[in-house]
């Protein structure tokens, strides 16, 4: 991607939260010089969701201006367990766990990043070699005053939460990672930003320019309110099924379709823009989300996946039934799911717990355009879905924790 030093800035800040320092990453830009770019990984869990490429879309955007990628599994780390937003201390994995996990992330990221342009590293080749008395030094930079400015270790320990004396070295690690790896820009979450600080502090130490802290931010799930996440069941798998990725797609209200354009999306952002204005000018937002949709399928599986997907959305929805508009309305759950009978009620599409019974046992009661025949079904907070009962009534429900 051949751009100027301005019109890469603008690319690689797109989507972002925070760029520290902006002015360093354009000096870097401008020398055009390939820069070792940053981004650590440990494989905890090995399915990703649409959460978690936000980041890794921003390391595709550097490979395509030219610079070097490096995708960090941190096996070292891993068996540390990372204490980011933690309350209590994380279980370290196996050494096996590590290399298994790690092995299915590779075959995932690379749906999105180039492998020919993907130098794919472990921290253990040179934490190992760091030795007892390496990580003693290492520990000797910082001071548990220092450690305790950070947020989440702020809070266990004003509310008498165990810290273990391993994880204070868990940013340590991270940040060694930088010196290692001469890395010119680290990416992380919002939540990582003490780490990728400590990156730059202990580079600073050891002579070398400090990397640029780019920070992308958390993707929004389904109901548009919580983080995308597994455990509150609004997210996207990458591995999901394309009809299931399509209908997920189409069930995000209008609002969040533009954030999941800017973060999840590969299109100029002249073009997007284009889309918002057809839209303000009385376009159906509906074509621009079928778009997105299957922009998104063909990424993780393929061009005719994404076209039969569409179909098969068409044919559920009988060829257009749902309406142009449909209300959308937020259900409280107190944390806990919900039985489907009191959801379509709290939603006012039926007028009782046994209307919803007797529509749902006449298969008149649809999620997604998929008929519900389970009366006793249980709806997880933090799902967001457009529900149907009998012909006409529709409404996207999101049931919020």
């Amino acid at each position: 991607m051949a751009l100027s030093a301005a019109a890469a800035f603008a690319e690689i800040a797109r989507g972002t939260e925070e760029i520290l320092l902006e002015d360093e990453l354009k000096e870097k830009l401008a020398t055009g010089k390939p820069l070792i770019i940053k981004a650590g990984f440990d494989p905890t869990a090995p399915d990703l969701h649409f959460g978690h490429t936000v980041l890794i879309n921003k390391l595709r955007t550097f490979q395509e201006l030219g610079h070097q990628v490096v995708f960090l599994i941190g096996d070292f780390t891993g068996m540390i367990g990372d204490p980011t937003g933690k309350n209590v201390t994380r279980k370290p994995l196996s050494r096996d766990d590590v290399l298994a996990n790690a092995q299915t992330y590779q075959q995932q990221v690379f749906k999105i990043l180039d492998p020919a342009k993907t130098t794919i590293r472990f921290n253990s080749e040179w934490m190992s070699q760091l030795g007892a008395d390496g990580m003693i030094k290492l520990a000797a930079r910082q001071t548990v005053a220092r450690m305790l400015e950070r947020d989440d270790f702020k809070k266990r320990y004003n509310g008498g939460q165990a810290i273990a004396i391993h994880e204070f070295l868990y940013p340590l690690v991270q940040g060694w990672d930088s010196v290692a790896l001469k890395a010119d820009v680290e990416l992380g979450g919002t939540d990582q930003r003490f780490n990728l600080l400590m990156g730059r502090e202990l580079q600073k130490d050891e002579g070398q320019r400090p990397q640029t802290v780019i920070m992308t931010p958390l993707l929004e799930g389904l109901d548009g309110v919580q983080k995308m996440s597994k455990s509150l069941g609004n997210y996207i798998g990458i591995t999901d099924a394309p009809n299931d990725m399509f209908g997920k797609v189409m069930s995000i209200s209008d609002v969040l379709m533009w954030r999941y354009y800017e973060l999840l999306s590969f299109r100029p952002i002249a073009e997007i823009e284009q889309f918002k204005q057809a839209v303000a000018d009385g376009a159906n937002p509906r074509d621009y989300k079928v778009l997105l949709a299957k922009e998104l399928i063909a990424r993780f599986h393929d061009e005719d996946a994404a076209a039969a997907a569409e179909q098969d959305f068409i044919v559920r929805f009988s060829k257009n039934a749902i309406p142009d508009e449909i209300d959308e309305v937020t259900v409280h759950s107190a944390g806990e799911s919900m039985a489907i009978a009191n959801l379509l009620k709290e939603a006012n599409l039926v007028d009782s717990t046994s209307e919803a019974m007797r529509m749902i046992k006449q298969q008149a009661v649809k999620i997604d355009g998929d008929k519900v025949t389970d009366s006793r079904l249980m709806v997880a907070p933090g799902t967001s879905a457009v529900y149907q009962v009998g012909k006409r009534k529709f409404a996207r429900i999101t049931l919020t924790a």
